[in-house]
């Protein structure tokens, strides 16, 4: 009489176990949903309605969801496969915000603008160097934020008018980095 064998988990070949009983997969499978989960972060609030940006992860990478009132669903705006770095919305009418995210895993940060009305993405950086995500100035109108751009190890500061990405501009060359 031959008896079927459950399936079990097999330990990782770097491994020793003496004295551990096999782990049957069908508790791994019940443990499975309470290792599955995903926080959320207020990433910025409207500047006149009562809705908010949060980043959370509902795939493999935290994206930017729209929440438009308190206990609402929630609505993806971005579908990278990158993770995205948070959003913050224009401070004075709110129709779009600006966003960062890197490419490939290369931590070589960009900022992004997403137009609410209509879901269009427009890059503000160069593409190419490392960016922090900035502050708004209080009309606004522009952002003040930190780029290798010019050295590739030196955080400069760089002014933009995130709807005309034309008008970045070097505002101070400093040497090293910590300031954004």
């Amino acid at each position: 009489m031959v008896f079927a064998q459950n399936p079990t988990v097999n330990p990782g070949e770097n491994l020793v176990t003496e004295g551990i009983p096999p782990i049957p997969t069908s508790l791994t499978e019940t443990v499975d949903r309470y290792t599955q989960f995903r926080s959320a972060g207020l990433a910025s609030w409207h500047p006149s309605r009562r809705e908010m940006l949060i980043s959370t992860r509902f795939g493999d990478t935290p994206q930017v969801h729209l929440v438009k009132f308190p206990l609402g669903n929630r609505k993806q705006l971005t579908f990278f496969p990158e993770r995205v770095g948070g959003g913050t919305f224009q401070p004075t009418q709110g129709k779009y915000f600006v966003f960062s995210k890197d490419t490939g895993g290369n931590e070589f940060n960009q900022n992004y603008r997403y137009e609410l009305a209509t879901g269009a993405i427009a890059l503000l950086t160069d593409g190419k160097s490392k960016n922090s995500r900035g502050v708004w100035s209080n009309r606004g109108d522009r952002m003040i934020y930190t780029s290798t751009r010019r050295t590739g190890k030196d955080y400069d500061f760089y002014m933009i008018d995130p709807q005309n990405s034309k008008s970045d501009r070097l505002l101070a060359q400093v040497e090293g980095g910590g300031w954004g």
